[in-house]
């Protein structure tokens, strides 16, 4: 049965860490394995569309994305692909509570990652999946939307 996990929320140090890459033996554990079915339900249960590992308090390069057919782990993402076009969006995060603002962001993005079972998967989002990649991505990286955010408000 999946548990919740704390959201970690800024200001802290981890979410402002480069993530450290994930091998293919730990894929395969079952701890990892325990670990994406509970960032899968916490970011269910706190209505986010996306949830980084760093956000849990792990610097490992995993997130996970509810995208509508199937939640996809992305682990060791890299963009090897960006389109020239660029779209401003509003963004919000897990661990900005209550924060929202306009975001620039690439509007298609090609993306290369390893997912849950250690297959390599290609995959091309546009429009709000591809910033959904982005913003995950970011969070590996060590950055927080409200770096890059314009027009930032609280609700």
């Amino acid at each position: 049965m999946p548990k919740l996990l704390k959201i970690i929320t800024h200001p802290n140090d981890i979410l402002q860490k480069k993530s450290q890459e994930i091998s293919r033996e730990t894929i395969k554990s079952k701890e990892f394995q325990i670990l994406c079915d509970d960032m899968f339900e916490t970011m269910i249960k706190k209505d986010g569309i996306g949830l980084a590992a760093p956000q849990i308090g792990k610097n490992i390069c995993l997130s996970v994305i509810n995208s509508r057919e199937e939640p996809l782990y992305i682990i060791n993402p890299r963009i090897i692909k960006k389109s020239w076009s660029k779209e401003w969006g509003e963004e919000g995060c897990l661990s900005v509570p209550n924060v929202f603002g306009k975001v620039k962001r690439n509007s298609k993005i090609t993306c290369v990652y390893i997912d849950r079972n250690g297959k390599k998967i290609k995959i091309s989002p546009k429009g709000l999946m591809a910033r959904v990649f982005q913003h995950e991505i970011d969070h590996l990286d060590g950055i927080l939307f409200i770096e890059k955010a314009k027009n930032i408000k609280n609700n």
